[in-house]
């Protein structure tokens, strides 16, 4: 499966993009992600190989242009109905704040709705993660809810688990056709 925008191609990872991923996994810059950091080529090897069995829910965001990897959107479907799905988006430092991941979200996001079922799509975000609240806004999403002391993904100096406050947005297919669909940007 792949999913073409102007300037992207969603699809299937290969073995040969770790590379690219080990470049923006070597160092998250969001807490969430720091259970999926790579230290080694082996580790972004594995890591591709495994993303590439899953080649109708997980992407890798391939710019058109050169073919780079430059990060990777996935959601599977959850429920009795298998009609919700709770996207993961994350984008190499590099090439943030130029539309590449509203572009991805926005074409994932309509694959989900038309292609998958989807009748509800959610996400959380940590309250200090501006730019994925920003995007989850300019999607058509609308905050839910603000969730105190949420989770914890990473541990304080002194050993005890550090608490993030988080939000969540959601959108309902519903909304999208009320809005008349996703508008180019």
């Amino acid at each position: 499966m792949m999913i073409h925008t102007d300037r992207l191609i969603l699809r299937a990872f290969r073995e040969e993009d770790a590379g690219d991923l080990l470049e923006y996994l070597s160092c998250p810059k969001v807490n969430c992600f720091m259970d999926m950091r790579l230290c080694s080529l082996e580790q972004a090897r594995l890591g591709a190989q495994k993303r590439s069995q899953d080649d109708e829910y997980c992407f890798a965001i391939v710019l058109k242009e050169t073919g780079k990897v430059i990060g990777e959107i996935e959601a599977h479907p959850e429920g009795d109905d298998k009609d919700t799905f709770s996207p993961c988006w994350m984008l190499n430092e590099a090439y943030q704040r130029k539309g590449y991941a509203f572009e991805a979200a926005k074409a994932f996001f309509q694959y989900l709705f038309e292609q998958k079922g989807a009748r509800r799509i959610y996400a959380y975000t940590e309250d200090y993660n501006l730019s994925s609240q920003h995007l989850c806004e300019k999607l058509g999403m609308r905050q839910e809810g603000f969730f105190k002391e949420f989770i914890s993904f990473v541990k304080n100096p002194d050993g005890t688990p550090k608490y993030e406050n988080t939000l969540q947005y959601a959108i309902l297919k519903n909304a999208i056709r009320e809005m008349g669909g996703y508008e180019a940007d």
